[in-house]
């Protein structure tokens, strides 16, 4: 790409020449009068500024290569723009545009019936835009305000550019009306970096490619992609308003927010300390009482005759050593010798009738009237030889696993009531569920399905 820079360098020159002498103004972004607190209010800060900026158009952008563009051999010219911007976070605003300058190339690309132009020049008379100025980081290590704020932007305007084409040696205007001047719509998106340089003062240096709504800026209808072209450029932005207040889009609220912490800290400490302070001399008062309560509490604690139960509660003092007692320290009535229980066979036969005989309402755990003749000489049994009887529901496979153990142990649990409605000790009678486990049948079948649904009675 043939570059001819001697205007843009130029005029680079004194932007750069321009803010290095800015940044030799001592930085202040520290002082106490520069300061905003967290969540203040937007007339805290600068939210206007202007910017100018001077580079390099092109109509080659990094978006492609010159072999797709209408002209193969793309010059850069001097750019120059301005803008203004409103910010309304420190990462948000909303900047208008303005862009002028010159686009020139040569080797254009033969058309279909190999018509070919030497160049093109066109002259951009402005580009107008409004769109978003989106600050992608804040960078600071040490200062409330950032350092380094690497933007993107994205909008779109109008664009008003006069191409002239140049074929063997003769130049002409695309467009014979309106002195050859067209007016389009445009999308600006770019990219950039604003270094802090001073309070209010930055640098800007930035990348925008702008997509035209046509394929007329240079002139020529080449293939069917519309134009677009390129601006780098350095510049210099300007914050506008009371200098004693900081820029919000170079203010970092997460560092102010830690220096409000910091001062905050300080400003508590000696509080803090009076507090602690105070604090001690409540524990040693809290001291002394529990010395006096446990003093108070010894009498509570001593059991001379060592049954468990201390002399304040003991209502049975003196007891024996080795004598069980109840909660108030008197002996416990003698248990009685157990009497063992044999349960014979005629016993069994009782129960496993009682088994055969029992039968249930369908999904329920209502037990069938035809069962109580059986159950009653079990209850008979039972109270006449006080056995002890454990009762185990199981279900068939039909159903969830939780169901059926819901409907064992209900069941197991309705022999246990209706036993003990028949005159049975409740407490010698254990019941529950086990729900599908251990089928005595398979249950592939009804009949198998029928068996598995049981309660098994044991005797002891």
């Amino acid at each position: 790409m043939k570059i001819n820079l001697k205007k843009t360098a130029l005029l680079l020159t004194g932007i750069l020449t321009c803010g290095k002498l800015f940044a030799q103004v001592p930085d202040t972004t520290q002082t106490s009068a520069d300061y905003v607190k967290p969540f203040a209010k937007d007339n805290s800060y600068r939210t206007w500024s202007i910017g100018f900026s001077g580079g390099v158009l092109s109509s080659y952008t990094i978006l492609g290569s010159n072999k797709h563009l209408d002209f193969t051999s793309p010059n850069a010219q001097l750019g120059y723009g301005g803008y203004i911007k409103k910010q309304i976070t420190p990462a948000f605003g909303i900047e208008g545009d303005l862009l002028a300058g010159k686009l020139t190339s040569d080797n254009s690309q033969p058309d279909a019936v190999g018509k070919t132009y030497d160049s093109f020049s066109t002259k951009l008379r402005y580009a107008l835009s409004l769109g978003a100025n989106v600050t992608v980081g804040n960078i600071s290590w040490h200062d409330n305000a950032g350092a380094i704020q690497p933007y993107v932007t994205a909008g779109g305007g109008i664009i008003g550019y006069k191409p002239v084409l140049t074929a063997n040696g003769t130049s002409s205007n695309f467009k014979t009306t309106d002195n050859g001047v067209i007016n389009e719509f445009f999308i600006p998106i770019g990219v950039g970096l604003k270094i802090n340089v001073a309070k209010g003062i930055n640098i800007d240096l930035g990348y925008q490619v702008n997509f035209v709504y046509s394929d007329n800026l240079d002139g020529y209808n080449y293939g069917t992609n519309n134009d677009k072209f390129s601006y780098a450029h350095i510049g210099l932005e300007f914050a506008i308003g009371n200098k004693s207040k900081p820029q919000m889009a170079v203010y970092n609220p997460v560092s102010s927010m830690r220096a409000e912490y910091m001062m905050e800290n300080q400003n508590t400490r000696a509080q803090l300390q009076s507090q602690i302070d105070a604090q001690k001399v409540q524990n040693d008062q809290l001291k002394a009482d529990l010395a006096t309560t446990n003093a108070t509490l010894a009498k509570f604690t001593a059991d001379s005759d060592g049954d468990g139960v201390a002399d304040f509660y003991d209502k049975c003092p003196n007891t024996p050593a080795g004598t069980k007692v109840d909660g108030a320290g008197c002996p416990l009535p003698v248990a009685k010798p157990e009497v063992k229980v044999y349960v014979t066979e005629d016993d069994r036969r009782v129960a496993r009738e009682a088994v055969k005989n029992l039968e249930f309402d369908f999904g329920k755990a209502t037990i069938r009237q035809h069962s109580d003749e059986s159950l009653n000489k079990l209850a008979q049994l039972m109270v006449a030889k006080k056995f002890s009887l454990k009762l185990s529901g199981y279900t068939d496979n039909v159903g969830s696993v939780d169901a059926n153990l819901k409907l064992s142990r209900d069941r197991a649990e309705a022999v246990k009531t209706y036993l003990a409605t028949q005159g049975v000790d409740p407490t010698k009678i254990t019941a529950d569920g086990y729900g599908k486990a251990s089928p005595i049948a398979s249950n592939k079948t009804a009949k198998g399905r029928q068996q598995n649904r049981r309660v098994e009675f044991s005797l002891n």
